[in-house]
């Protein structure tokens, strides 16, 4: 039920919004009662963040497991791009709000999520670091800087990206990957 509810919630804050969204919402659209509600959550603010960490754990996760395996740096980034676009393409509602609604979260809650944003952008910093320690990148390049940009380009696709149109997730994220390692020109 604790899944059902935050499924059915994740849905409800991409079409509404988190504060137009009810807590009678919730519970009306899956047939039960407020009770059953605060049995798993103690309010909307705490399943906000429950849904913010099991996002953001997945994918560092999923992040660690990328960064273990024995290719190139070159490999790792290209599918840490693709895990993101691919995350955006099979769930997009959950990212649509955690990109969109981490601003309802209270300071706490907020600055732990941001916590674990920052070390899944780090964890990237150093797939960079590392590849231009071992010219898989070129040299001069700003790990940092170069890992914002990737977020923001494949984090941005939330906004627009449909994955049963005529791209493929496959496909954008090697048009990505394509525009990160080569650039336009």
């Amino acid at each position: 039920m604790k899944n059902k509810i935050k499924q059915t919630s994740i849905l409800l804050f991409e079409k509404k919004g988190f504060t137009e969204t009810s807590i009678q919402d919730i519970v009306g659209e899956l047939g039960v009662t407020k009770g059953t509600f605060y049995y798993y959550f103690s309010s909307k603010e705490q399943l906000l963040m429950d849904i913010h960490i099991s996002y953001i754990d997945e994918l560092l996760e999923r992040q660690k497991a990328i960064r273990q395996e024995h290719h190139s740096n070159r490999t790792k980034l290209e599918r840490l791009i693709a895990l993101l676009i691919a995350d955006i393409a099979n769930h997009g509602p959950s990212g649509k709000v955690f990109f969109r609604e981490m601003r309802h979260l209270d300071r706490d809650n907020a600055v732990k999520v941001k916590k674990k944003r920052e070390h899944f952008r780090k964890n990237l910093e150093e797939i960079i670091s590392e590849g231009i320690a071992k010219n898989e990148f070129r040299s001069g390049l700003e790990p940092e800087m170069v890992a914002f940009a990737i977020l923001g380009v494949t984090n941005w696709s939330y906004q627009w990206f449909n994955p049963l149109g005529k791209i493929s997730a496959d496909q954008l994220a090697r048009i990505y990957s394509d525009l990160i390692l080569h650039g336009i020109a």
